[in-house]
C-alpha cells in the first residue's frame, strides 16, 4: 500500500522511519514546505526515534503541496505529521482526495473540526485513525494489564508524569509568535497521559487542575488531580516551561492493593516494590511503540477494520477532557 508522509520534521521523520520497517507499506512522498529532505533534516527532538538513510529516500518523491502529491500520486493513505494548527485543513485534503488518514495527536484543537472528520471519513468509506502513541509503547501496555487483570489487586493511585524543555526546533521556532495556535504543552504533551489514564480508567468524577502560562500558551504547565467515585485517585502533572536543553522524561508511578510500582523513561526496567522484595520488569523500548501504532493503522487498512484499539471518537473525548483542565 502506498503512503505518504505530510510534514518531514521531526515526528514526521520518526514515521518515514517505520513506515520503512512495514512490509505492507511503501513509503512514495514526502510532502514538506522545505523541498530539501535529507535523512537527518530535523533531527532534533524530545528524544532519539531512529534515522533515515539516504537510500531509502531515493525513490520517495518529495512535494511541497499536498494537492500536487494527490494528483501525482496514487495512494491508499496518508500520514500527517504538521503542526497541530493545520491538522484539520490536512485531514480534510487527504479525506476529500479519497486517501485514509493517520494524524497525529492531537485530533484537533476546536471539537467541531474533530467532528467533521469523523463524519467525512465515514461518508467516504475511509479510515482515520489518531496516533495517540502511548497507548502502544510496552511499559505503559504493561501497567494497563496490571490494572486490567487486578495482578496487584486492585489501583488505589495513580501518578503520570511527563516534563520537556521549551520545543526549538523547526517550527517550532515560528509557533512562539503564534502564542496558543499550537495547544501548548497541555494539547502537545500532557495530553499523552490525560489520553492513557482516559482509555484505560475512563473519565473522571471530578477534576482539579492547576495551569501555569510559558512560552507557548496559557496552560505549559499542568497539574491535576483526577478522583473517581471508587476512590481511586489520579495525578497528571507536565509540561514544557523549562529551558529548551531540559532533558525529556516521562513515567508513572502507581499504588495497588498488593504493589507499588515506578516507572520512568530513564530506566530499562519497571520497578515493583512489595514490603519484602522488588522486581525489575523489562519496560521495553518506547520506540516500538510508534512502530506499533503504525502497524495496527496498517492492518486496519488493509483488513477494513475499524481501529478499536485507538478511535477517532476516543481522540475526541480525549480533547474535550483536555479542555476541562485549563478553562
Amino acid at each position: 500500500m502506498n503512503i505518504a508522509v505530510v510534514g518531514y520534521g521531526f515526528i514526521g521523520q520518526t514515521h518515514a522511519s517505520n513506515i520503512l520497517k512495514i512490509p505492507d507499506l511503501r513509503l512514495v512522498a514526502l510532502v514538506d514546505r522545505n523541498p530539501e529532505i535529507t535523512p537527518d533534516k530535523e533531527s532534533a527532538g524530545n528524544f532519539t526515534t531512529g534515522t533515515v538513510s539516504q537510500e531509502s529516500l531515493e525513490a520517495v518523491h518529495v512535494y511541497t503541496q499536498l494537492d500536487e502529491c494527490f494528483s501525482k500520486e496514487r495512494l491508499d493513505a496518508c500520514v500527517i505529521a504538521v503542526h497541530t494548527d493545520l491538522h484539520f485543513e490536512m485531514a480534510r485534503m487527504s479525506l476529500e482526495a479519497g486517501v485514509s488518514v493517520f494524524l497525529e495527536k492531537p485530533f484537533a484543537l476546536e471539537m467541531l473540526r474533530c467532528e467533521q472528520l469523523i463524519d467525512l471519513a465515514a461518508r467516504k468509506n475511509l479510515l482515520l485513525m489518531v496516533g495517540h502513541v502511548v497507548r502502544f509503547m510496552p511499559a505503559y501496555k504493561i501497567l494497563k494489564g496490571w490494572i486490567d487483570n487486578r495482578d496487584f489487586g486492585d489501583l488505589k493511585f495513580l501518578s503520570l508524569s511527563r516534563f520537556s524543555g521549551l520545543p526549538a526546533w523547526g517550527q517550532w521556532k515560528e509557533k512562539k509568535q503564534q502564542f496558543g495556535s499550537t495547544g501548548g504543552a497541555l494539547f502537545d504533551l500532557v495530553i499523552h497521559d490525560i489520553d492513557f489514564a482516559r482509555w484505560v480508567l475512563g473519565d473522571p468524577g471530578t477534576i482539579s487542575s492547576v495551569c501555569l502560562p510559558g512560552k507557548l500558551s496559557k496552560h505549559d504547565y499542568v497539574n491535576a488531580t483526577w478522583n473517581y467515585n471508587t476512590g481511586l485517585v489520579v495525578k497528571i502533572e507536565g509540561g514544557n516551561i523549562f529551558h529548551s536543553a531540559f532533558p525529556f522524561q516521562a513515567g508513572y508511578t502507581a499504588r495497588f492493593e498488593q504493589a507499588s510500582v515506578l516507572y520512568t523513561s530513564n530506566n530499562p526496567n519497571i520497578q515493583v516494590a512489595m514490603d519484602a522484595e522488588t522486581l525489575n520488569i523489562p519496560a521495553g523500548d518506547a520506540n516500538e511503540g510508534f512502530t506499533e501504532e503504525l502497524d495496527y493503522f496498517t492492518w486496519c487498512l488493509r483488513s477494513h477494520q475499524y481501529p478499536d484499539r485507538c478511535t477517532p471518537e476516543s481522540a475526541m473525548k480525549t480533547i474535550e477532557l483536555c479542555y476541562k483542565h485549563s478553562y
